[in-house]
């Protein structure tokens, strides 16, 4: 499995890989990542704030995505080279501010459907409609962590993204690992919902990015990935056949599979051009645009 964080073994050639989990996860979520890229780039998986191996949030301030990339951005500095970002949901949100902090420093980014919901006001009727669906999630949960229900709160959250019934079918000891992290939830949906980084900025991301969502993704997180796939001016949305907002683990080896492949394209040097003509931020694309992966 992977710790805290991931050193493969140092072949001739090869670059650093920061990999993000999502929310209520950890590193050992990049597992089949991992083996994917075998030798070949060194995988780092740090764990977020309310993690076992990184402990709660220390209450100093008003948290913010900034302060959940603090550490990213550190494994970016003490790198000796560029270096690829990856990540999933909440880690996609946290590699996209890590990215405008440190432009320069990335190669790549591979983002599985990053909840960046800050920019869903910015994306037309569609955008506007999904920010009204993802904050009534947030509400409920948030409501649900503050009177102590951490396990209806959990599980409205798991029902959401896995759809209903998701809950039940779980293991006691994966619900229990969520309703030990339940006290983070809040943070991050008000972190994620009040990311104070405009629409616009996200076009000065010029290195290749991957973006990745399942055909089933929620609107929220689909709004975000084909709005993404618009602003960012060298990238490639995919879409996986059969895969939701999870498909990092109910899809490990294509997703992995993917992410490993435009790692190495980007590290020889093969850069590929976006499918379509960048428009208005309204103008997303739709799946019959994408590349998609059956």
């Amino acid at each position: 499995m992977i710790a805290d964080m991931v050193t493969a073994l140092r072949p001739a050639r090869r670059r650093r890989v920061i990999a993000l989990h999502c929310s209520g996860a950890g590193a050992s979520q990049w597992c089949t990542l991992a083996e994917t890229l075998g030798g070949r780039h060194e995988l780092m998986a740090p764990e977020h704030y309310g993690s076992e191996s990184t402990g709660p949030w220390t209450g100093g301030h008003t948290f913010t995505l900034a302060d959940e990339a603090a550490r990213v951005i550190a494994l970016i500095d003490g790198s000796g080279d560029q270096v690829h970002l990856v990540g999933h949901s909440y880690g996609g949100a946290v590699a996209l501010n890590a990215a405008l902090a440190r432009p320069g420093r990335i190669a790549g980014m591979a983002l599985y459907e990053p909840s960046a919901f800050h920019l869903l006001n910015e994306l037309g009727e569609a955008g506007a409609r999904a920010h009204a669906e993802i904050a009534a999630v947030a509400r409920r949960v948030s409501e649900g962590v503050v009177a102590g229900d951490y396990r209806e709160a959990m599980a409205a959250f798991v029902d959401y993204w896995n759809g209903p019934g998701a809950w039940d079918r779980m293991r006691p000891t994966a619900q229990n690992a969520l309703i030990r992290w339940a006290p983070k939830t809040p943070l991050e949906f008000r972190a994620l919902l009040e990311e104070p980084a405009p629409a616009e900025a996200y076009r000065a991301v010029a290195f290749p990015v991957l973006i990745l969502r399942g055909e089933h993704a929620p609107a929220p997180t689909r709004t975000i990935a084909n709005g993404l796939s618009r602003l960012l001016p060298a990238s490639r949305l995919t879409v996986v056949d059969g895969a939701g907002h999870m498909g990092p683990m109910t899809h490990a080896a294509e997703v992995a599979g993917l992410i490993a492949r435009h790692i190495d394209e980007v590290t020889a040097g093969t850069l590929w051009a976006p499918h379509w003509p960048r428009r208005g931020l309204a103008s997303v694309p739709d799946a019959s645009q994408a590349e998609r992966v059956p």
